[in-house]
This record gives structure tokens, C-alpha cells and sequence, in this order.
């Protein structure tokens, strides 16, 4: 099991960790509740330094990636990026991530926890002659997410960098305990999301220089539990649960966001234009907010009557609304917002009732 390495800080802030996708990362600090009030009231802070993080180098690296993956990064300027995914020759996702373009190198970050998915992915498209290097930043990097109303004065406050007028999902570049960072507007929380993406040998000096600087803004650190509620109620979908080979792009609503209809040819490009133009998509991502307290695990099934009509792809207690939430990939004839299903978990049905994505928007 691979570590942070900022995992004995977490465990003095008295961190109760889990598996995610080969790490050990911390899952609460003892109040789930409390990390996700401050994230929706203040500002909290997370360690991200498990998911998946790729730099590509080389002459060809513009051109190598641009005939892969399904968005198109022709127009992007440095300090500029856009969501993507690599897609199956069936137009299934292999993985869903962010990239980031520098000006002499595009780095790639998961949008989500998948561990080495993508650049195993990526890799098997390397081939002899061409000009671009991928490095495995997995380990050799590290990623903090600062969220919430008061994230960009807690950035100005650390690090001298004005933030404010990001918009998602582009960057500026500061020096972070010596090193060069990427300073990013994401998304994953619903609230506004920094993330601080550096080398390795920065990141013990940013946890401890942002946990000072937002002292007096009330900052938290955040564990995956409440970053789970905070997404889903936000109407985010993330690479593993949500996204993997069971979807298509368009079943997940990314049109305009993570695929270009225009672009020209890249695996899995004709079944997404097909889907386009003839207005076939099959199923389509929704909300479910459920009657019980019970949380139904990834891939429960959903039913209309006796009749099968999809799954359950990630769920949670949703702290903002006090009820259990869920995404679901019904057939789209039942995906319409006050639709009844129920959902089949444990040997049991429990009532839903579809509800329009996202569950909260930032007042």
C-alpha cells in the first residue's frame, strides 16, 4: 500500500485512512460533517496526491495526444486546459482526466481515483519514432485541493498568487517550496476549487504554508468522505464509479466538455458522432435522491416495476440535503426528473425518485 507523503501529518491530525486505488489516504478527521461545513462555509483543505498524474514531454507531444484522446487541445494556450477522455474503439472510457498545457510540457491529471489506469492506457499508444516521453508522476509529484468561499485569499494569502479570476480549468504558475507549481481552478466540490500541483519535494512546505495562511479563515483539512458528498451534491461524475467502460461520453451529459464532435479521427470518434447525429444515446446520467437511509453500493440495480432499466454508479449521505443521494445510468425513458424507481440492494427495494444534476448550487 503506497502512502503520501504527507500521511504522519495527516495521522497527527488524527486521520482514520482507507484503501483508495492502492493508497492509504485519509478518509475522515474525525467529523465528516464538520470537514464538509467547512468546505461549503469557510475552507478546507486535501491531500490529492494519489490520483493519477502524468507529464508528457517532447517534440511530438501535442500532435501524439491530439490523435488519442477525445477533446481537442489544437487551440489550448499555455496556462490553459480542458477535461478529456481515451476512449474504447466501442466509444467506451477508458479513463476521464484534466490536462494541463505548459509550454513545454502537457500535464495530465485523473478526475478521479483510478490509480495507474491511464498512463498504462496512454503507454500502449507510444510508439517507436514518436517524439513524446511520458513521465509517471504518481509518486513524484503531489496534488493539494484548497476549496471553499475563502480558497482564493487562502492561495493570495500563501503564496502571493491571485487566483480569483481563474476560470476552471485553467492555471498559473508560482514558486511553491522551491519548486516550480501549477496553480489550478478545478472542479470538485461545487465551491471554489484550487489545486496545487507540484514536484514531490514541494508539498510538505505547501500543506504546512496553506494550513497556516488559512488559520485565520478557518481552514480544515478534508479526508475522501465528505469530498465524496461535497462532488456528488455538486452533480460531479469522476473516473472510476461514474466513468469507466460501461459509458459512452454523451450517457454521462460531457457534450461540450470532454469531446470534440469536430475534431476528426480518434478511437471511439464514430461512435460518439453517432450517437450525435442520430440522437441515440441509450441511457443518461441522473440524480436519485433515495427515500431510505440505507447508501446502495456501486452497480446496485434500478427498476421500474419489475422491469430492469440501469444501475447505481456512486452514493452517499449527503450532509447538505440530510438524505442518501446517488448517480444512476437509467435507460432514458426513466430519466426524467421526478421519475419513481426503486433500487435493489441487499435483497431488498428501496424507493427513489429521479432528481435533476447537480443536487446544490453555490448561492
Amino acid at each position: 500500500m503506497k502512502h503520501s507523503l504527507l500521511h504522519n501529518l495527516h495521522t497527527e491530525l488524527g486521520a482514520s485512512f482507507e484503501e483508495t486505488a492502492g493508497w492509504n489516504m485519509p478518509a475522515h478527521y474525525g467529523d465528516v460533517a464538520s470537514e464538509h461545513r467547512a468546505v461549503r462555509q469557510a475552507v478546507g483543505i486535501a491531500d490529492l496526491s494519489h490520483r493519477g498524474k502524468i507529464r508528457v514531454t517532447g517534440d511530438d507531444r501535442v500532435k501524439w495526444l491530439q490523435s488519442l484522446i477525445s477533446n481537442d487541445i489544437l487551440s489550448l494556450k499555455p496556462g490553459q486546459g480542458l477535461y478529456s477522455s481515451l476512449l474504447t474503439h466501442k466509444g467506451k472510457m477508458l479513463t476521464y482526466f484534466r490536462l494541463y498545457l505548459q509550454s513545454d510540457a502537457i500535464m495530465v491529471e485523473d478526475a478521479g481515483e483510478i490509480g495507474e489506469t491511464t498512463f498504462q492506457a496512454l503507454r500502449k499508444f507510444l510508439l517507436y519514432g514518436t517524439k513524446a516521453k511520458m513521465e509517471n508522476g504518481a509518486e513524484s509529484w503531489g496534488l493539494l485541493l484548497v476549496s471553499g468561499p475563502k480558497a482564493t485569499q487562502v492561495i493570495q494569502s500563501a503564496f502571493g498568487v491571485d487566483v480569483a479570476s481563474l476560470t476552471p480549468v485553467n492555471f498559473v504558475t508560482a514558486q511553491v517550496g522551491g519548486t516550480q507549481a501549477l496553480v489550478i481552478r478545478t472542479e470538485e466540490t461545487g465551491e471554489t476549487d484550487i489545486e496545487i500541483l507540484l514536484p514531490i519535494a514541494g508539498l510538505s512546505t505547501a500543506w504546512s504554508t496553506l494550513r497556516e495562511a488559512g488559520a485565520k479563515f478557518g481552514i480544515k483539512p478534508i479526508g475522501a468522505r465528505a469530498l465524496e458528498a461535497l462532488r456528488m451534491e455538486a452533480g460531479i461524475p469522476k473516473a472510476g464509479p461514474d466513468l469507466n467502460e460501461e459509458v459512452v461520453p454523451p450517457e454521462a451529459g460531457l457534450e461540450g466538455k470532454a469531446f470534440s464532435l469536430s475534431k476528426g479521427c480518434y478511437p471511439g470518434q464514430e461512435v460518439v458522432a453517432r450517437m450525435d447525429t442520430y440522437g441515440s444515446v441509450r441511457r443518461h446520467l441522473v440524480g436519485l435522491v433515495l427515500k431510505d437511509s440505507v447508501v446502495p453500493a456501486k452497480g446496485a440495480k434500478l427498476f421500474s416495476g419489475d422491469r430492469e432499466v440501469g444501475w447505481i454508479s456512486s452514493a452517499v449521505r449527503s450532509p447538505q440535503l440530510n438524505q442518501v443521494i446517488a448517480f444512476g445510468f437509467p435507460l432514458r425513458d426513466f430519466s426524467k426528473p421526478g421519475t419513481e424507481l426503486t433500487v435493489e440492494f441487499e435483497g431488498a427495494r428501496h424507493e427513489a425518485t429521479v432528481h435533476a444534476l447537480p443536487f446544490y448550487t453555490k448561492s
